[in-house]
């Protein structure tokens, strides 16, 4: 007898880096995926053929209409800007999108009865660190507007699994970056804040690299963090819903490889892949950095049986090459 088809799923901003990547993993776990996504940040491309329902995550009616139409019994939520320097300056922007939007996703899940919610979270809510690496049990103090969005989302989620049956997982995920190792999905944002991508352009005749602060309190004075893979963020997700499925209760996990690297150590992964030297500057620190952020993963790998698959740097910095070569674009050669 052939295996049955396991749950509809409906991925909010699954057109973007991590959800499309997410997306991908769901399918090849023979989940049905259906996209909701307004297109702001994300790309049709990255959608790689699944069913897309354009709408926005704030309008309780159309994701009402989307969990009606496709039967969805999961959402995963991925809709939210990610800008930490970004959120400084626009506080307001942030909290309509990513407060607002995601209670406004909650609020239809409700109403039409769907109880299983995924949340990209972040190690943004640790702020500066007490302790080092980061435990799920770390207090939570976020200096960037981006992290105190992704905490208020946090924080209602156990008032929602109380009142109305909503069981939750929330994924604090370190630096995602990297490239699908099969070349079909890759990072594209406009304007591009993430450092690999940014060194890339830098290799390739760009602007130098600007290294954000060089007198942190790290070995040579730049930031440190916790690169984990996209795809294996992905496969975080994946393990995150099927615990749900079984009944799990709702939790918290860290995502990350446990490997602290500064962003020199980056700089330096760009130049032996690419074989280029990676021109650079100085400049001033950005407000919400803080010096060091790295993980504790051993409750996702007691409870999830979550290891990374890609965790060595030279290896995410490898694939992310791979598409970035053959997309220096990004999705819209895809599109031509």
């Amino acid at each position: 007898m052939a295996e049955a088809e396991a749950s509809t799923v409906l991925v909010t901003g699954g057109a973007g880096y991590i959800g499309s990547h997410t997306a991908k993993a769901l399918r090849q776990a023979r989940h049905r995926v259906v996209i909701y996504d307004n297109f702001c940040a994300g790309h049709r491309e990255a959608a790689l053929g699944a069913p897309v329902i354009e709408g926005d995550v704030r309008d309780v009616d159309a994701v009402r209409r989307a969990l009606r139409d496709t039967g969805a019994s999961a959402v995963l939520h991925f809709a939210a800007w990610l800008d930490v320097g970004a959120s400084v300056g626009d506080p307001a922007g942030y909290y309509r999108n990513n407060v607002v939007g995601a209670l406004a996703t909650l609020e239809a899940m409700v109403l039409e009865q769907c109880h299983l919610f995924v949340f990209s979270s972040t190690c943004a809510v640790y702020g500066d660190p007490r302790e080092i690496p980061l435990r799920e049990t770390h207090p939570t103090t976020p200096i960037s507007t981006y992290g105190q969005t992704k905490l208020a989302v946090e924080q209602a989620l156990p008032h929602f699994d109380r009142a109305y049956g909503l069981r939750s997982i929330r994924l604090r995920y370190f630096n995602a970056a990297g490239a699908d190792p099969d070349g079909e999905l890759g990072e594209d944002h406009t304007p591009e804040c993430h450092v690999i991508p940014r060194a890339f352009d830098a290799a390739l005749g760009g602007a130098p690299f600007a290294i954000f602060g060089e007198d942190y309190p790290t070995p040579d004075g730049t930031c440190v963090r916790d690169y984990v893979h996209v795809t294996d963020l992905a496969d975080a997700h994946v393990r995150a819903l099927h615990r749900l499925e079984r009944g799990g209760a709702s939790a918290t996990y860290n995502v990350g490889t446990e490997r602290p690297s500064s962003v020199r150590d980056v700089l330096a992964a760009v130049e032996r892949v690419t074989g280029r030297p990676v021109p650079h500057r100085s400049a001033p620190r950005r407000p919400g950095d803080a010096a060091v952020l790295y993980a504790s993963a051993g409750r996702i790998r007691d409870e999830l049986g979550w290891i990374p698959r890609h965790p060595a740097l030279d290896t995410i910095v490898g694939d992310a090459w791979r598409w970035h070569s053959a997309h220096p674009s990004g999705y819209q050669v895809a599109a031509r």
